[in-house]
Formats: structure tokens, C-alpha cells, sequence
């Protein structure tokens, strides 16, 4: 940047001249960058060479995108849409058949449970208070029994135990006397069965005047 300083007069003047011409000078030279000011016509250079000619303007490439349909990218035309999904390849019948595949849907089977069965019960024999009966001899009697079997498997063996008591005319139980008989097989589970037996002792155990009374019953089975 110059300072000025103002002088009056011719003086003055002479010197604002020499500042202009030395400031016209340095410009010349290259001092600024903006532009330069030139003092009479330019030298030629050596080197450089004009333009001859009209001048022709030469359009810039511009790169284009790769062609997804194959052809090159300076071939015009419509541009291709996007790619769709191919679709799945249908499946025959005998193939569906040979893999093992069902074309149509078909739920899962539900899980089956298997039914539990519960364990049959072993027999359980029971029976009722035995009816008497009296026969041509007082030492037999005909005795009958109800049974029952409330368990849950059938009764296929047994026997049944009688205890018959010998009574006189005034009412002393003297003897016991027992005796085993077969019981009337099979009961089923949940049956009940009615059977009749004679049921004698020894003639001399009782004597004219006393009789025998059947009261005790006891049964084993299987």
C-alpha cells in the first residue's frame, strides 16, 4: 500500500508523476496478481503459438451405467425394469408321491394318549348268615349260604368250613364239630350265587334228645 503525501505547488506535481510512473512500472512486472498493465505492445514469444482457425466446441463424455440387460451402455432404448422373482417350479402329483411331500396342506395328527387300564382286583368273597334246614336224621342238616364276590377277578377255587354245634334238650352246646366242603366255582367278579349242602356229624355224637345247629362259616379261595 503507497502513502501519499500532499505537496502544493510544481514540486508537487513533479513528484505525483515519478510516483505513477514507477507504480506503472512494478504492475508491469508482475508485482500483483489481479492483472497486469502493459507499456507498449507485448513481446512475442518463442514458444507460444496462437489459435488458427474457427474454433469448434467438443462435447465432454458422460459416463453411463452399466447395462443390466447385457447390451453395451452406448446402445439407447427403453431401460429395463427391475428384476422380478422367478416363480417356483410346480411339483407333480408323482413327485409330491416319490418324496414323501404333500402339495396340499395337512395338519399334524394329535398326539394319541394311550388309555390306561387299571389292574384288575384280586377276588373278595363274602356271604350272608347260613339258613338251616332239618333232614330225616338229627345228626344232618341241609345248610344254605349266599355268596358274593365283590372283587374284580372271578373266584376259581375254594372250600368252605362249617362249624356245627351239638345241642341238648336244654340248650348246652356240648362239641363242635367241623367240616369242609367245596365251594360252588366259579363266582365271577361282581356275581352272587346261592348253593346248598348237607352237613352231617357222627350218629353217635347225638343222642336221642339233642340235635346240632350249623352256625360257623369259613371260606378260603383262590
Amino acid at each position: 500500500m503507497l502513502r501519499s503525501t500532499r505537496t502544493t505547488g510544481r514540486r508537487g506535481a513533479l513528484l505525483g508523476a515519478s510516483a505513477a510512473v514507477v507504480c506503472v512500472t512494478l504492475t508491469a512486472c508482475g508485482g500483483g496478481s489481479d492483472g497486469y498493465a502493459a507499456v507498449g505492445p507485448p513481446r512475442p514469444s518463442a514458444t507460444a503459438s496462437g489459435p488458427t482457425g474457427g474454433v469448434t466446441l467438443v462435447p465432454l463424455d458422460v459416463p453411463k451405467s452399466p447395462d443390466v440387460s447385457g447390451t453395451s451402455g452406448t446402445e439407447t432404448g427403453t431401460a429395463p425394469g427391475p428384476a422380478s422373482t422367478p416363480p417356483a417350479p410346480a411339483t407333480s402329483p408323482a413327485a409330491d408321491a416319490k418324496s414323501g411331500r404333500s402339495s396340499a396342506y395337512a395338519p399334524s395328527p394329535a398326539p394319541t394318549t394311550a388309555p390306561t387300564t387299571t389292574p384288575a382286583t384280586p377276588a373278595a368273597l363274602t356271604w350272608g348268615t347260613p339258613v338251616r334246614r332239618a333232614t330225616a336224621h338229627r345228626w344232618c342238616e341241609d345248610v344254605i349260604l349266599t355268596f358274593r364276590n365283590s372283587g374284580g377277578t372271578a373266584v376259581r377255587s375254594g372250600t368252605v368250613t362249617f362249624g356245627t354245634h351239638i345241642i341238648d334238650a336244654l340248650g348246652i352246646d356240648w362239641a363242635t364239630i367241623d367240616s369242609t366242603e367245596r365251594l360252588p366255582v366259579p363266582i365271577a367278579a361282581g356275581a352272587r350265587k346261592d348253593h346248598t349242602w348237607t352237613v352231617c356229624v357222627d350218629a353217635w355224637r347225638v343222642p336221642l334228645g339233642m340235635h346240632i345247629e350249623t352256625r360257623d362259616v369259613s371260606a378260603e379261595w383262590l
